[in-house]
């Protein structure tokens, strides 16, 4: 039957509540407030289709929602995706799941929203388990007959036809459902984002490099490898201790193991005397060796993990019993945050490992509900802890949801894949989530190298030595990169701090996958000048016969407006990169690249291809090694790019606290023009004339790259 009890909830949004929705959803958990007024700033929309071509049938004791699709759409988002970008043809089972092999759509951060090309999204809320088919089926009334094809004789044959129709299973409840438009993709993102509170604004020491330390550290081993850090001369802000620093693990405990850590206070606050912040691994399965255990008990669900318990902290009760000790043991001496592990469960690993779907919980929830929910429980939890002392905290997580995005926590996976790595930095930016592509451990120096690349131009720059105790320095002969790579992430805080607030303010995701910036057409145009190209260079039968595999380009991005990055991984020296239109230039190298095309471009173990668009303005400031504290003053230099005239915002406040709230912030317009005698001209405006962070401010016009000098 069609569907037409659609009503607008704010410019290009639209909301339809199917059934009688119940229990606890992302967006109703979360408790953000729409950022109306950005909202409002939006461009005015009609729906993207008409309603009657949206259809609802009951089918299995469960809502079957149908919409329309064309014939070429793509389809992206649908949470953290680890294995395809594109989910167009795909059925998504939106399962929370650690350690996703498969393609089956269950993963660490399942999202049932899924974003066109063509400039609309979709998005379930609920807290059960939502199956998406994004263009895998075929009604009998919708079937052409005529591309009907014989396997056996035809070469045309494909397994997944293309379909008229995304089918979405909805929960027996019913749920509520929205409908997001443009006009172009950035925009659908943006409103789903705006409307679930716009996006994180981390800490500044959180955008600085992260070391976790081997699982059995003393607070004296700690010590001597933060020491190390800075004897070497290689930046970092951020310690973090994995199981070893609790009593008992697995189940956790949640204490401090006083054989390791007999003085945690004093450890804390001697790693920040040096300027290191300390960031705390726990998962939520509490052991009964725990002071939380008596009170939690009859506040958990019906099934243990590890012989530890679930709790359900959807009970306020519960929440408030783990808040009180994290407060007073971890929080008040000085602790800056957690890794939230082992939230999602497992059945895709070699043991499974979870509450089942049949357990029950105090509230009411279910275990299908709470496990969906678990790791945007625990999120929500801790950010608002650390919120109510006035203090910004940004972590990790291995679970998440929707409306995630004023969360501060990166995703991360015990996989170890670097191209799904990759390829999860541009998927995550679809659905509100940031990932980072963590380094672990090498087979050898050019693997460590471009992991080590990759993961200083995302979210979270960390190393995770958990398991193995590599440092930087590892591998004495690439030391130097390595280093290099750090301190330029160091030197770009100014402009990736920045990229953040536009994320907060606006919903713009500060690392954003190709289709963000380019649209259809203009990929296709791209695609087919490389095609040219390649039948008048090479003429071979692949490439004169369509077999090439089609790209989805999910292995290059953009980090803020400037930048655009495309990894190499270990054995490439060369690859192809899609460059939107304009003149671009070569970060490092500053070779000039007109747009509009598919570029091919080599380099060697020391760059990572890293190009900025002309008529940039870059923020960097000082590769110092660790972020300054509030109040420290320093030095900023904008650096402009290219030739013609061009415009940027920068933003600052103390980096720490929810101040900006209440408006201690500053914005300021960049702006670099060329007057009658072509000298260029740079201008600084904002609403404050001066900053809690920077006392001198150069400007550098007409680069083409960075110099060495600045790089070190």
């Amino acid at each position: 039957m069609p569907i037409t009890k659609w009503e607008q909830t704010a410019p290009g949004i639209w909301r339809l509540t199917i059934g009688e929705p119940q229990g606890i959803t992302p967006l109703t958990w979360m408790g953000v407030a729409p950022k109306d007024e950005a909202l409002e700033q939006m461009p005015q929309v009609e729906p993207p289709f008409a309603w009657d071509r949206v259809q609802l049938e009951e089918a299995g004791g469960r809502f079957i929602l149908s919409l329309p699709l064309n014939r070429t759409e793509k389809l992206y988002g649908t949470g953290l995706q680890l294995l395809r970008m594109n989910q167009r043809g795909r059925t998504r089972f939106l399962r929370v799941n650690s350690d996703p092999k498969q393609d089956t759509g269950e993963t660490h951060a399942p999202v049932p929203f899924y974003v066109s090309d063509q400039g609309y999204g979709v998005w379930v809320d609920t807290s059960r388990i939502v199956t998406m088919h994004c263009g895998s089926t075929l009604k009998q009334e919708d079937t052409q007959h005529e591309e009907i094809r014989d396997r056996n004789t035809d070469k045309g044959w494909k397994a997944t036809p293309v379909a008229s129709r995304v089918e979405i299973q909805i929960p027996a409840e019913g749920a509520v459902v929205y409908l997001f438009g443009g006009p172009t993709l950035s925009e659908v993102v943006a409103r789903y984002n705006l409307m679930c509170g716009g996006g994180v604004l981390p800490p500044k020491w959180g955008l600085g490099f992260w070391h976790r330390v081997p699982t059995l550290y003393s607070d004296q081993q700690v010590l001597e490898e933060a020491e190390q850090f800075r004897l070497n001369d290689f930046p970092c802000d951020v310690i973090g201790l994995e199981p070893g620093w609790h009593s008992h693990s697995y189940p956790v405990s949640y204490e401090w193991e006083k054989s390791r850590f007999p003085e945690p206070a004093s450890f804390v606050k001697e790693l920040a005397q040096k300027g290191f912040r300390v960031n705390l691994w726990e998962h939520p399965y509490v052991s009964p060796q725990s002071e939380l255990y008596a009170g939690l008990q009859q506040l958990s669900g019906t099934h243990t993990v590890w012989g530890g318990l679930a709790p359900d902290y959807s009970l306020p009760e519960a929440a408030e019993l783990y808040k009180k000790q994290h407060e007073e043991q971890h929080i008040q001496i000085g602790v800056s945050g957690y890794k939230l592990d082992e939230c999602d469960g497992s059945e895709l690993t070699n043991n499974s490992w979870m509450f089942p779907a049949h357990a029950k919980f105090p509230s009411g929830l279910d275990g299908e509900q709470m496990r969906q929910m678990y790791g945007l429980m625990f999120q929500k939890m801790t950010a608002d802890l650390f919120r109510s002392q006035n203090r910004r905290t940004y972590g990790l997580v291995r679970a998440s949801g929707g409306a995630a995005s004023t969360m501060p926590y990166v995703l991360y996976s015990d996989l170890y894949d670097h191209k799904q790595f990759i390829r999860g930095i541009c998927s995550s930016s679809f659905s509100g989530l940031l990932w980072t592509p963590e380094v672990r451990r090498a087979r050898n120096a050019e693997d460590w190298v471009r992991r080590m690349q990759t993961v200083c131009f995302s979210p979270m720059a960390m190393l995770n030595a958990w398991g193995d105790g590599t440092k930087p320095w590892s591998f004495p002969e690439v030391e130097g990169t390595v280093r290099h790579y750090i301190k330029l992430r160091m030197k770009l805080l100014p402009y990736l701090y920045t990229a953040f607030a536009v994320y907060r303010e606006q919903g713009i995701p500060p690392f954003r996958a190709m289709p963000f910036v380019l649209t259809p057409e203009e990929i296709a145009d791209a695609e087919a000048k490389l095609a040219l190209d390649e039948q008048q260079l090479l003429n071979t039968t692949d490439a004169a016969y369509g077999k090439k595999k089609v790209r989805e380009w999910d292995d290059q991005y953009m980090v803020g407006d400037a930048l655009l990055v495309a990894p190499l991984v270990e054995g490439e020296t060369e690859r192809e990169v899609l460059l939107p239109a304009g003149i671009w230039y070569g970060l490092e190298t500053g070779e000039r690249y007109t747009g509009g095309r598919v570029i091919r471009v080599q380099a060697g173990l020391e760059h990572i291809p890293v190009f900025v668009k002309s008529g940039s303005i870059i923020p960097m400031t000082a590769a110092l090694s660790h972020v300054p504290a509030p109040g420290t003053l320093t030095e900023i230099e904008l650096v402009h790019f290219g030739t013609e005239p061009g415009t940027a915002r920068l933003y600052d406040d103390d980096g720490e606290t929810f101040d900006y709230e209440q408006g201690k912030c500053s914005w300021w317009n960049l702006s670099v023009t060329i007057d009658q005698d072509g000298h260029y001209i740079g201008a600084w405006m904002g609403e404050n004339d001066g900053s809690s962070s920077y006392q001198k401010v150069t400007w550098r016009f007409a680069q083409t790259h960075l110099l060495m000098n600045e790089q070190q």
